[in-house]
């Protein structure tokens, strides 16, 4: 089992899941997740890498917070999270909202991060996405940015309905195993508890704002993998592929958008030899 811990940064206190020994690989969660999206994962990397796996800030039972939900913010929360554990640099891997931090960490530090792998997300503030957002953003975008505080009043009481909606439809109906079910349904139970996971929502205009800025003036060097499934598929990868100097894209056949607890072999398939330094055949 892994160890937990309480770490120290930029005004919050994350709650950490860490296993393993060797060198660190951060895992970055999305939404509706915390930490426990990874525990496959963190199993089948504990091996050879020191495996840190956090709940982002605010989300599951890190501490609350007002702001620093931006990408941005929860880059230099990923950054200060690895000081604060002694490592100097980690591959990093990010799905759903975790991507968006882990891209702008690898942009703006690359010495922190020697590997990048990115999942099912598409980022604003970069073309390419245009087909996979063709009829708009998924429906819960809109929903849970709605001011003020609409997608906290109307779900109030009916969380574990909304959270178990995600969690079947990111495996493609197949769910997920009942004990890591509940503990996302406990963190994201209370209005509280929705309206900061729903914060990052309301962060992405300028989100995206950053990324752009970001990479005006600057490429993605670091290796690079993006892995996609149902529904972003290759939609993450083309957007890397013009701002990225080494860019390996593959597609998960069969696998909702949950790819750690839908598909966690074929997921540590590619993880394997990416982290290894190895060089995936591209898809």
């Amino acid at each position: 089992m892994p160890e937990l811990r309480r770490i120290p940064v930029n005004g919050v206190e994350l709650n950490v899941a860490i296993a393993g020994t060797g060198p660190a690989v951060l895992l970055l969660h999305g939404f509706p997740h915390t930490w426990e999206l990874w525990t496959d994962i963190m199993a089948g990397l504990s091996d050879r890498y020191r495996v840190i796996a956090p709940d982002l800030r605010g989300f599951g039972v890190s501490s609350p917070a007002t702001s620093g939900y931006d990408a941005a913010g929860l880059a230099e929360d990923a950054a200060a999270l690895l000081t604060g554990l002694g490592e100097h640099s980690a591959s990093v891997v990010g799905i759903d909202a975790g991507t968006p931090a882990a891209f702008l960490l690898a942009l703006r530090r690359p010495a922190v991060v020697r590997r990048l792998v990115v999942m099912e997300s598409v980022l604003g503030g970069l073309p390419g996405a245009e087909d996979f957002l063709a009829d708009g953003p998924p429906w819960w975008f809109g929903f849970h940015r709605a001011e003020p505080r609409l997608a906290e009043t109307v779900l109030e009481g009916n969380e574990a309905a909304y959270i178990d909606w995600f969690l079947d439809a990111g495996t493609l109906g197949d769910g997920v195993p009942s004990a890591i079910r509940d503990a996302f349904v406990r963190a994201y139970s209370g209005t509280d508890a929705l309206s900061r996971a729903f914060s990052y929502y309301r962060a992405l205009p300028q989100s995206a704002l950053q990324i752009a800025q970001a990479v005006s003036t600057a490429r993605l060097t670091v290796p690079t993998m993006a892995v996609g499934a149902q529904p972003v598929g290759s939609a993450l990868e083309r957007q890397l592929r013009p701002v990225t100097d080494d860019l390996t894209g593959h597609v998960i056949e069969g696998c909702g958008h949950i790819i750690p607890l839908h598909r966690p072999q074929a997921l540590l398939e590619l993880l394997n030899p990416f982290l290894a330094g190895e060089a995936p055949t591209t898809a």
